[in-house]
């Protein structure tokens, strides 16, 4: 059985003509900055990456991969591709599951934009969530070592390994509604009343738990390499949206998963499975695990939360769409994203009614 996220966005393609560059001066680039690299390179494209387009870096004895800031006009603090090379390079440094980094190069003559080099890590991913290729028993183990990495990266000590700046401590809700209500009103394509509500009650129903610790931003099944064989996750993609700031709200982002609507942020939703059938935990039993591992003995207000995240989505998507508007999005699936935006909206605004809001 095909996942249908792997057709769409999985394995790799010619490079798109909006995002082509001297492959030559990068060769040359590489040689000179990375340990043990040897040409020729051939260059391919990743099929997703929609914010930020993603290369294969393929030599006769190695694979590497290169994130890079699109070209074009672009929404302010976007594709933050240095902060990404930060915050994987020092995560490196203490063993969690990251791409080793090698370079990061702000000289926009060699491909155009800013960009870093990493390991090319091999491993399974997957896009189903209910991981239909995998047998009934290995399963659950897959989702367990999820929610432990994550519970890892929050535990991490970022002062430690050098990223006590790499965000404001403190408010962080706060500041994401502010930064994701500007983004999505740059971005806007059409009026819709539920976000507009969202807007103006997310920022007066913040819980009072100001914890802090450094967030994924975006962490999912398919921003993740999985070991061949085993329940393990061999690597944390895609860390864009990465900051300091509650791990409350990185964790119920991920949730998402259990909650989304069939025709939300994707099709790929977990709401309304059979969990017991499928040996996959219910959010009530994966919420448990993850309090297990950050010694929590709950999590309140979880309907604020999933309004926040829904809102978040909504916001990130307008973000997509704004940018087919203006001609910058990398992926030929963006596009579909403007359909999506309203019932994510709507029903953020459901779990904030059920929060208290009239």
């Amino acid at each position: 059985m095909q996942d249908e996220g792997v057709e769409k966005f999985g394995g790799t393609k010619e490079v798109a003509d909006t995002h082509k560059f001297d492959e030559k001066k990068l060769e040359q680039y590489i040689e000179a900055h990375v340990d043990g690299f040897e040409g020729p390179l051939e260059v391919r494209q990743f099929k997703g990456g929609q914010s930020n387009p993603t290369y294969q870096l393929i030599t006769p004895t190695k694979k590497y991969v290169m994130r890079r800031k699109p070209p074009g006009k672009l929404l302010p603090s976007a594709h933050a591709v240095d902060r990404e090379y930060k915050v994987i390079t020092a995560l490196g440094s203490i063993g969690f599951p990251v791409p080793r980094t090698y370079c990061m190069c702000e000289d926009e003559s060699i491909t155009g934009t800013m960009f870093y080099v990493m390991d090319m890590v091999e491993g399974r991913i997957l896009w189903d969530p209910t991981l239909p290729d995998l047998p009934m028993e290995g399963r659950r183990p897959i989702f367990e070592a999820k929610i432990k990495t994550l519970a890892e990266l929050h535990k991490a000590d970022y002062q430690a390994i050098g990223l006590g700046d790499f965000g404001k401590p403190g408010n962080y809700f706060e500041r994401q509604i502010s930064r994701w209500t500007k983004q999505y009103q740059l971005s806007e394509t059409e009026d819709i009343a539920s976000m507009n509500k969202l807007v103006e009650w997310l920022p007066h129903n913040i819980p009072d738990d100001d914890a802090n610790s450094i967030v994924h931003g975006d962490y999912r099944l398919d921003n993740m390499v999985l070991h061949p064989t085993e329940p393990k996750v061999s690597a944390v993609l895609d860390w864009e949206l990465s900051t300091l700031g509650h791990p409350l709200g990185d964790f119920t982002y991920h949730l998402m998963q259990w909650f989304m609507p069939a025709d939300g942020a994707s099709t790929q939703t977990l709401n309304g499975v059979d969990f017991a059938g499928l040996n996959i935990p219910t959010a009530e039993e994966y919420t448990r695990l993850y309090c297990e591992h950050t010694e929590r003995d709950g999590i309140e207000n979880m309907d604020f939360y999933i309004s926040y995240n829904m809102f978040r989505l909504a916001g990130i998507l307008q973000g997509i769409v704004g940018r087919v508007r203006d001609g910058t999005a990398s992926n030929a699936h963006a596009a579909a994203m403007a359909e999506r935006v309203k019932p994510l909206s709507d029903l953020g605004w459901q779990y904030a009614m059920k929060a208290g809001a009239v």
